[in-house]
């Protein structure tokens, strides 16, 4: 039986302000997501959803338009409660293993279209609070002179994370350090092995490096342990910890876990593995994708949870084609009183 709710999706193509690399990714210029609206018939009522498909997990926009229907089936008409958003998440699991992106559109867009039912923003809805730790601001990889450039642009934010797992990246972070006093989180994308990383570990804690995050390739949990056993900084991981299923195994492998919407299905799912997470004493980090405020404000809906955010991916568009979301001085997103996500269509905004 069909659902009830109707679902359209759009492909935004929209261009980064800087070139925005990383070590297992070459298309550093343009960032491809996936907006759904989701109605429900009854009330009239519309929910945003985002979710960023990428080829590392296996999606593209075409497989998460080919799920959508699948997905919706599953969640029929749900109970408009967190319980009943929970069982829906539950039925979308059933009915569909991994997809975390076109899982992720979906349940963001019930969360939202639930909350403005209620009247509530979603941090609300969640029995969450409004202030969240402030985000930190990422830099892809480049020539060392252009990665200090650009941080020393970013220097209002309280933290940097600059991408690495080029050839250049104890010169980058020298650099980087050459301009900006603050934190510096690094974030290798699986590239480093484990001599290399040893190898650089005495510079990087020189340089005042707050985290590392998945230095190695994905699941290599030995690779993992043995080098948070040598390492001062915390190790987090980031493709190891894809949903909650993942982190009892890296229990005692990891001190901290990177929780991302797209990887995990959305609001539902991340408040779940944030918590768990903290119950199994990990250190928690939310991260996201190169979304607009959408997913941005989804994820900050849940960030109270974590103890550091990276939740940026708004600001490194060119084109935000959504408002609503600001910054406050202190690079905390606020949380205003309106309902749902609280983002709107910008008048005039644009994608390609």
């Amino acid at each position: 039986m069909s659902s009830p709710l109707e679902i359209t999706s759009e492909v935004l193509r929209i261009a980064f302000r800087d070139p925005f690399r990383i070590a297992r990714d070459v298309n550093d210029a343009v960032a491809t997501t996936v907006l759904v609206e989701l109605r429900d018939p009854e009330s009239g009522i519309v929910g945003l959803g985002e979710g960023f498909p990428d080829t590392y997990y296996g999606e593209t926009p075409a497989t998460m338009a080919a799920v959508f229907p699948l997905l919706l089936e599953a969640v029929g008409r749900p109970d408009w409660t967190l319980h009943g958003l929970a069982e829906a998440g539950a039925r979308m699991d059933d009915a569909l293993g991994n997809h975390g992106a076109a899982k992720c559109a979906v349940d963001i867009a019930l969360h939202d279209l639930a909350a403005r039912r209620a009247g509530l923003p979603l941090y609300e809805f969640l029995g969450l609070p409004a202030l969240i730790p402030p985000t930190d601001f990422s830099i892809g990889i480049d020539e060392p002179e252009v990665v200090a450039e650009r941080a020393r642009r970013a220097a209002r934010f309280p933290a940097l994370k600059i991408k690495v797992g080029g050839p250049s990246d104890l010169a980058t972070l020298e650099a980087v350090r050459g301009v900006y006093g603050g934190p510096i989180r690094v974030d290798a994308n699986t590239a480093w092995t484990l001599e290399g990383a040893l190898a650089i570990l005495p510079e990087l804690e020189r340089l005042g490096v707050e985290l590392i995050e998945q230095p190695f390739p994905a699941r290599r949990y030995d690779l993992l342990r043995a080098f948070q056993e040598r390492s001062s900084l915390p190790i987090v991981a980031d493709e190891s910890a894809v949903a909650i299923a993942d982190l009892d195994a890296l229990v005692g492998v990891t001190a901290g876990v990177n929780v991302k919407l797209a990887k995990c299905g959305g609001v539902g799912p991340a408040r779940r593995m944030l918590r768990r997470a903290r119950e199994l004493g990990f250190r928690t980090f939310i991260g996201c994708m190169e979304e607009t405020s959408v997913g941005i404000a989804a994820s900050a809906a849940v960030a109270s949870l974590a103890e550091w955010l990276d939740l940026d991916g708004c600001l490194l568009l060119a084109d935000d084609p959504f408002e609503g979301l600001e910054l406050d001085e202190e690079c905390r997103w606020r949380l205003g009183p309106g309902p749902g996500l609280g983002v709107a269509r910008r008048a005039g905004g644009t994608s390609r």
